[in-house]
């Protein structure tokens, strides 16, 4: 069966990720392949749903089904009988936890920073649904955050796509709330599992302790997306500087050398503390821009980091 692809319409503001060599996404194929062969011994269940922890969907019950299973808060609700469905436990789950807040629809240079998370997306889902394993979405940053359950190979891949036709919020539109999607994504997945969050790590930093707890019980890659002018400001005048995530806005005289950097500095801070809190909490951490071949800096981190802990 053929893995489905994304189809959407490109444009100079939305370029997408921009070229995927089938050669790259077979080294991340080996390289994402071996952590999971070390985090399941032997090869995988089929690829039907069975006993588990990993909550995969809530339906009707139907004849036949186990009665222990019957979702007594959810039957209440509805006044029909509904039953839980879990993944099979031989069964691994990645999670992709994707910021779509409005400061990931930035970007100055090749390409936004929402185009490399999509990029990233796509080449993780496509080597975790192999092998009828499955792929569990989150996505966090605005007010109409998403959690799709956990989809066994070719289901867990059109989840993703069609989470990935939601683009980013327009400005203002809040902050981003990482600890809260972290908080969530800990209370459904309880087994060890690989999760990889894709993000810029901008907002509230309100994430260090949820990130400690699922770093204890997961295998956490933290791929952190930047562009150039997060880190620097040319000399071009007058401007006017808005946060995406809030809507505030400042004007800078760009002219001055001092302003740049201080600018500067304060970035390089800001970065360095970042990178000290997923350190500290135990998680993987790359860093990829909008310009330039971000594919080949996230497989030769995968490469480098070889198999998960």
């Amino acid at each position: 069966m053929s893995t489905p692809t994304l189809r959407l319409v490109r444009t100079a503001d939305k370029p997408g990720p921009g070229p995927m060599p089938d050669a790259i996404l077979r080294a991340l194929d080996i390289t994402i392949g071996r952590r999971m062969n070390g985090m399941l011994s032997g090869d995988y269940r089929s690829k039907a749903l069975g006993l588990g922890t990993e909550l995969a969907q809530v339906r009707e019950y139907q004849p036949g089904d186990d009665v222990r299973q019957i979702d007594w808060n959810v039957t209440a609700r509805t006044t029909v009988p509904h039953v839980r469905v879990q993944v099979a436990d031989r069964v691994l789950t990645t999670w992709l936890m994707l910021d779509t807040s409005p400061s990931m629809g930035f970007g100055t240079a090749d390409r936004r920073k929402y185009d490399v998370a999509e990029g990233v997306a796509v080449a993780v889902g496509q080597v975790a649904t192999r092998h009828g394993n499955a792929l569990g979405l989150l996505s966090f940053g605005d007010e109409h955050a998403r959690m799709i359950p956990p989809g066994q190979g070719r289901k867990g891949m059109l989840g993703l796509l069609t989470l990935l036709r939601e683009e980013p919020t327009a400005e203002g539109g809040g902050a981003t709330s990482l600890g809260s999607a972290i908080q969530s994504l800990n209370r459904m997945a309880r087994r060890s599992r690989l999760v990889v969050i894709v993000s810029d790590f901008r907002g509230p930093r309100d994430w260090s302790s949820a990130l400690v707890e699922l770093a204890g019980r997961h295998s956490v890659i933290a791929v952190e997306i930047q562009d150039p002018r997060e880190q620097e400001i040319p000399d071009v005048g007058e401007l006017w500087l808005v946060d995406p995530e809030t809507g505030r806005q400042l004007r800078v005289d760009t002219r001055s050398k001092k302003l740049r950097e201080r600018f500067a500095n304060a970035a390089v801070q800001d970065r360095a503390e970042v990178a000290g809190m997923l350190a500290r909490a135990g998680a993987q951490h790359v860093v990829l821009s909008t310009r330039g071949d971000w594919l080949r800096t996230l497989a030769g981190f995968l490469n480098a980091k070889g198999t998960a802990r």
